[in-house]
C-alpha cells in the first residue's frame, strides 16, 4: 500500500473551463509528531479528514468519483458526446482497467482519510493533557470517518487491508470481507457514543448519523455472499431494521415537503439531512454540478447525461421526484423563456438560485451543492426493505415506504396530495413479499437518481448484469456488450499491486473467463 504523506490545511481549488482535472495546491502541511498540543490542533487535524472527501478535483470522493463509479456504471447514465477522457469512457462502458484514475483515486483517497483518522486516534489516545470526555469525542469522530471510508472500500473492492495505526500499511495483505465489516461496525458503534448535542451540522459526525449508517451497513452485509453475511443474514437484517427504527424514533428528522430542497444551496443542514459533505464553489466546489450542466442552455452534451429520455418519460408527472431529478425544461435567465432539452439534464446539481448570476454561472454553477451521504428518506427505505426481507411486508414496512410515496406525490406548490396518474393506489397494501421487494427497488431508483447509489444497489441485489443488459438502450452497445460478473467489484489499482506484492487482483481483471467466484445468484 502506498505510504501517503500526511498533509492537512486549507486547499485552493482552481476551477478549469472544462470537466477535467481540477488542480489543488496545499498551502500548509503539518508535522504530525509535534503538532498535537491543544484541542484546536486536534480539531484542525479532524477537519483534515473531512477535507479528503471534497478535494482532488474531478476524481475526488464527493466531487465526481462517487457519482461516476455508482451512476455512470449503470444503464441510465452515459458519457456525453464531448467527453474526451478515456478514464470516463472506461467507466461508462464497463471497461474499467486497474489504471483507471477513478479507481486509483478511490483507493488512495479513502486510505488517506483512514491514515489521517488513525493519526488522530493515536495522538488523542496518547494525549495525557486532554480531558477524558473530549478525548473520547475526538477518537469517536475519527472512527466514524474511518468506518465510512472502509464501508466504501469494501463495497468497491471487496476485502481490503485493515490498517488501524499510522505507518502500518506497507505490505499488508487483504483482509476478508467479513473482517472489514466487523471493523466498520465497531467504529460506527463507537461513534454512536458521541454526545447528542455534539454538532448542529449534518456535515459533522453525530451519534444518529452513526446509527443511520449502521442500518445501511447491516442491510448491505446481510446481502453479501460472504461467510458471515450468509450465516447471519436474518440477524443482520434485524439489526438494519432496529438501527433504522432508532433514527426514526429519535424524532429529529423528517421528509421535506419539497423534494428538490434537499439540494438547495440555501437549505443546507435541513431536517431530512443526516450526514452530508459540505461544498463551497470558492473552496471545494462540487464538480458534479459542472459536469452535469456545464453546457448550460443548449443541446450540446455535458460530460454526464442520461442514456435517453426514456427514464424521464417513464416517471409519473405527478411524482415530484421527476422534476426534482430531471430537468427536461428549465428557464433560461438570459432570455426569460423556457429551454427544452432533447435529453433532460440531471436536476439535483443545477443551482437555480445562482446560475443566473454572472459571478457564479458557467463552471461554478451547482458547485456549492452539498453531497448527501445519507438522508431520512433512505432510512425509511432501509426500514421497509429490511422488514420485508425478514418477515414479508409488515405494517412497519408499509408505513415506511408509504411515507416515501406520500411525499413523492405531494404537491408543494398547490399544497395538495396527488395520486398516481394511472389510477393505482397512492399507498401500497396487500402485496406479496416479492411484489413489495420490487416496490422498494422501484422507490429507491426514483428517490436516488444521481446520488451515488445505483451501482451499489444493483450489486447488492445481485442483478447488475441482468439489469443493464435488459435496460441499457441499443444506442449504448458497449454497456450491453461489456457488462459481466467481473463488474460486481472494481479492480485493485495496478500501482498498489506493484507496491504491495501481498495484494491480489479481483477476479476478471487478469483475463479470466467464465463466472469465477460468482455463483448463480449473481445475475
Amino acid at each position: 500500500m502506498r505510504k501517503i504523506q500526511y498533509i492537512l490545511g486549507l486547499v485552493t481549488i482552481i476551477l478549469l473551463s472544462s470537466c477535467a482535472d481540477l488542480d489543488q495546491t496545499s498551502i500548509s502541511s503539518i508535522d504530525k509528531d509535534n503538532f498535537y498540543q491543544s484541542k484546536n490542533d486536534i480539531e484542525t487535524a479532524i477537519n483534515g479528514i473531512y477535507q479528503e472527501f471534497t478535494v482532488n478535483g474531478m476524481y475526488g470522493v464527493w466531487n465526481n468519483q462517487t457519482i461516476y463509479l455508482n451512476d455512470l456504471q449503470t444503464d441510465y447514465v452515459r458519457a456525453g458526446a464531448q467527453t474526451n477522457s478515456a478514464h470516463i469512457r472506461e467507466v461508462a462502458n464497463f471497461a474499467v482497467q486497474p489504471t483507471n484514475l477513478f479507481v486509483v483515486n478511490a483507493w488512495e483517497a479513502h486510505y488517506t482519510a483512514i491514515n489521517r483518522a488513525n493519526v488522530v486516534i493515536d495522538k488523542a489516545t496518547a494525549a495525557s493533557w486532554l480531558d477524558e470526555q473530549s478525548k473520547q469525542n475526538y477518537i469517536n469522530e475519527a472512527r466514524f470517518l474511518r468506518a465510512y471510508s472502509y464501508f466504501n472500500l469494501v463495497r468497491y473492492f471487496g476485502g481490503v487491508p485493515i490498517v488501524l495505526h499510522d505507518g502500518e500499511g506497507e505490505g499488508v495483505p487483504r483482509n476478508t470481507v467479513d473482517e472489514v465489516y466487523e471493523q466498520i461496525v465497531a467504529d460506527f458503534a463507537a461513534a454512536e457514543q458521541l454526545p447528542a448535542n455534539y454538532s448542529t451540522r449534518d456535515s459533522k459526525a453525530s451519534s444518529l448519523a452513526a446509527s443511520a449508517l449502521l442500518s445501511k451497513v447491516y442491510l448491505v452485509w446481510a446481502q453479501t455472499s460472504s461467510e458471515q453475511g450468509k450465516a447471519n443474514k436474518n440477524k443482520y437484517l434485524q439489526l438494519a431494521s432496529d438501527y433504522a427504527q432508532k433514527v426514526i424514533d429519535s424524532g429529529k428528522f423528517h421528509l421535506l415537503n419539497k423534494f428538490i430542497d434537499n439540494w438547495s444551496v440555501d437549505k443546507k443542514n435541513g431536517p431530512e439531512h443526516i450526514f452530508t459533505f459540505e461544498h463551497d464553489r470558492t473552496v471545494n466546489g462540487n464538480t458534479t454540478g459542472h459536469c452535469t450542466f456545464a453546457t448550460n442552455w443548449s443541446d450540446t452534451e455535458p460530460v454526464l447525461i442520461a442514456t435517453s429520455d426514456r427514464y424521464y418519460l417513464e416517471m409519473d408527472p405527478k411524482d415530484q421526484r421527476r422534476n426534482g431529478s430531471w430537468a427536461k425544461t428549465i428557464i433560461n435567465p438570459n432570455t426569460g423563456t423556457d429551454f427544452v432539452f432533447t435529453i433532460p439534464r440531471f436536476r439535483k446539481y443545477i443551482d437555480s438560485l445562482n446560475f443566473a448570476n454572472p459571478a457564479s454561472s458557467g463552471n461554478a454553477a451547482g458547485q456549492s451543492t452539498n453531497s448527501v451521504v445519507i438522508r431520512y428518506g433512505e432510512v425509511l427505505l432501509i426500514k421497509a426493505e429490511a422488514e420485508n426481507e425478514l418477515n414479508g411486508p409488515t405494517a412497519a414496512a408499509y408505513d415506511a415506504i408509504n411515507q416515501i410515496r406520500r411525499r413523492a406525490y405531494w404537491s408543494p406548490y398547490l399544497n395538495i396530495q396527488n395520486t398516481p396518474s394511472d389510477g393505482s393506489p397512492l399507498e401500497l397494501s396487500g402485496l406479496t413479499q416479492e411484489q413489495f421487494r420490487q416496490a422498494v427497488r422501484d422507490e429507491r431508483w426514483k428517490e436516488f437518481i444521481l446520488e451515488g447509489q445505483r451501482w451499489f444497489d444493483l450489486v447488492r441485489w445481485h442483478i447488475l448484469v441482468k439489469h443493464v443488459k435488459a435496460n441499457a438502450p441499443a444506442s449504448e452497445p458497449l454497456k450491453i456488450q461489456n457488462v459481466s460478473k467481473r463488474n460486481y467489484l472494481l479492480p485493485l489499482p495496478q500501482d498498489q499491486l506493484i507496491l504491495n506484492p501481498n495484494l491480489t487482483q479481483n477476479w476478471g481483471y487478469s483475463g479470466e473467463s467464465g463466472d469465477g467466484p460468482y455463483d448463480s445468484i449473481f445475475e
